[in-house]
């Protein structure tokens, strides 16, 4: 069998899920980080929701700015989390440029992000910051789009849920798990 045979039998075979380490945080985690650090929070159950798109008509009723949240890599495989205002279109070209990458950001894959996220593909969310494994990543990029909205609205580590904070206590909570966020204008980070 020839390298692209292999190639394509095995871009066919159906991949497992992935699933994060049995030591990844939990949302009762995550709400106990919330309390105990003073950070007023609000959650509304919905059935999973793995898209933006999907989501629009379980979140029209809940006022404030939803996100949308990229696992992204350079060429050296570098890590990023860019969260968004979820009507965003993000300027991957400009964002790599500003951020120094290497080459063109991709999106990560769902092995790397779940690897490094603890959570499953559909759930990203910058809540995910509380593992320990996101260590590995460089730079977490907050849209000001996004900030603009009070609450902000992001999965609390699965996507049968939204939790709602407020923009500061979002960056407090960035903060508290050992990044400085950079604010930028996603749509066009040059001009932020």
């Amino acid at each position: 069998m020839s390298l692209e045979e292999k190639t394509n039998s095995a871009d066919a075979a159906p991949a497992a899920d992935p699933q994060p380490a049995p030591d990844a945080k939990t949302r009762e985690d995550l709400f106990t980080f919330f309390d105990k650090a003073g950070i007023a929070h609000k959650t509304v159950e919905h059935p999973a929701i793995f898209t933006v798109e999907e989501g629009r008509d379980f979140k029209k009723d809940m006022p404030g700015g939803h996100s949308k949240n990229l696992f992204l890599k350079d060429k050296k495989g570098v890590l990023y989390l860019a969260t968004a205002l979820a009507e965003t279109r993000v300027d991957l070209v400009g964002l790599g440029k500003r951020l120094g990458a290497k080459g063109r950001l991709s999106f990560g894959k769902p092995a790397l992000m779940t690897a490094t996220m603890g959570v499953i593909p559909g759930a990203v969310t910058p809540f995910a910051l509380i593992n320990e494994s996101s260590r590995a990543l460089s730079t977490v990029i907050l849209d000001k789009a996004l900030l603009d909205h009070d609450p902000v609205w992001f999965h609390p580590l699965e996507n049968t849920a939204s939790t709602a904070v407020c923009p500061a206590d979002l960056v407090r909570f960035v903060e508290a798990c050992g990044f400085t966020p950079q604010i930028l204008d996603l749509a066009a980070p040059f001009e932020g």
